[in-house]
């Protein structure tokens, strides 16, 4: 059985975040069209759905490792800061916005929070996203069988 391992980050995450979205169960805050993501950036992101896609993006990382820690995420989610004419710099993003994420996947069950502070996955939150890993590796065997088809229908 497929899990998130063996599934490519891209392809997972954005198969997470539409079923995220379209369960409607996971606490968006009023403030996520009007937030920077961090103090380096100049704008709020453009996509109207960032904040599933980083929700996503973070349940896949904790689900990689043992249990990580908001700084940890902070560091993950960072970026450069251009500072003019002068070397640019990494910066973290804000901890605010992940400390958010990992609240609202802790309502749904899909985080829980680990002894010395950090966060690790869930039982059930390991069930579902070894579930969704294994839709999208059938949606890409699906797919290639299809591309299979077509060529062979070509070549007659």
């Amino acid at each position: 059985m497929p899990g998130v391992r063996d599934v490519s980050a891209e392809d997972f995450i954005s198969a997470y975040a539409s079923h995220l979205k379209r369960s409607g169960k996971l606490e968006v805050p009023v403030w996520v069209d009007i937030v920077k993501t961090g103090s380096f950036k100049e704008l709020a992101p453009y996509d109207p759905d960032w904040y599933y896609v980083r929700a996503a993006a973070v349940a896949r990382h904790i689900y990689l490792r043992k249990d990580v820690g908001i700084g940890a995420l902070t560091k993950l989610h960072g970026g450069r800061h251009g500072r003019g004419n002068r070397p640019s710099h990494h910066a973290d993003c804000s901890a605010s916005v992940q400390r958010k994420v990992c609240q609202s996947l802790e309502k749904i069950g899909v985080l829980e929070q680990t002894d010395n502070g950090g966060r690790r996955i869930s039982q059930d939150g390991m069930r579902d996203l070894d579930r969704i890993a294994t839709a999208v590796v059938e949606a890409a065997k699906e797919d290639e069988e299809d591309e299979e088809e077509e060529e062979e229908e070509e070549e007659e």
